[in-house]
C-alpha cells in the first residue's frame, strides 16, 4: 500500500452555498475531465476573501476523509464547518458525509442508541475536542485502535469551540493509508 498525503489549507473550512454543492451522478462525463480534484465540495476563495470576520460566530472545521480513494489515487476529502456541543453522529448526516456505508438502510443500524457499533469512524486530529469515551464506546471498542469512536456517542466540543477535527470514514473498509499534514501558511498563522 502506497502513503499519500492529506494537506489541508485554513480555507478549506468554508460553508458550502447551494450553487456550489454538486452532486455525484453516476452517468455523467465524470472521468472524462482533465484534472480530477480531491477537494471536489469545496469552492476556493480568493486572497481578498480570506480574510475572517471577527464577528463570525465560533465553529469547528472538519475534514472528512472517505474510505475510497479517488480515480486519481487521491484521499476524497470533504470539509465541514459545523457548531460546538453537537453530537458527531448528526453533524455527518446533517452534511450529507456517508457515516454508515454497507450499513445504510433501516434496521441494520440502531439509529444513534451506541448499540450497533456501525458509526465508528477514527479521529486522526482534534481528539481534544471530543468528549471523554462513554461506557457504550469502551464496550463496543474494546477491541479496537484508541482513537476510534461512535459517532453517536461522540459530542464534539462546546458552543464556543474552535479548531479543527479530522475523521477517517468507515475504518474498517479503508484500503489506502496516509498521514495528516498541517500547510505551512496554517502552521505560520497558528503562531
Amino acid at each position: 500500500m502506497s502513503l499519500l498525503q492529506l494537506k489541508l489549507t485554513p480555507n478549506a473550512f468554508t460553508p458550502l452555498s447551494s450553487s456550489s454543492h454538486k452532486k455525484f451522478r453516476p452517468n455523467t462525463t465524470l472521468f472524462a475531465r482533465t484534472k480530477i480534484r480531491a477537494v471536489g465540495t469545496v469552492p476556493e476563495k480568493k486572497d481578498s476573501e480570506t480574510t475572517t470576520d471577527s464577528n463570525d460566530p465560533p465553529s469547528i472545521g472538519f475534514a472528512f476523509v472517505s474510505s475510497v480513494l479517488l480515480p486519481d489515487g487521491t484521499p476524497d476529502v470533504h470539509y465541514r464547518t459545523a457548531c460546538g456541543g453537537q453530537k458527531l453522529r448528526n453533524i455527518m448526516l446533517d452534511s450529507n458525509i456517508e457515516l454508515y456505508g454497507p450499513y445504510g438502510r433501516i434496521l441494520l443500524n440502531c439509529g444513534g442508541g451506541g448499540t450497533c457499533a456501525t458509526c465508528m469512524v477514527e479521529v486522526l486530529e482534534g481528539k481534544e475536542l471530543l468528549s471523554p469515551c462513554t461506557d457504550k464506546e469502551k464496550e463496543k471498542l474494546k477491541r479496537k485502535p484508541k482513537n476510534w469512536r461512535l459517532a453517536c456517542q461522540t459530542t464534539v466540543g462546546e458552543a464556543d469551540s474552535t479548531g479543527v477535527v479530522v475523521i477517517q470514514q468507515l475504518p474498517e473498509w479503508k484500503g489506502h493509508e496516509w498521514k495528516y499534514e498541517k500547510d505551512d501558511d496554517e502552521s505560520a498563522e497558528s503562531l
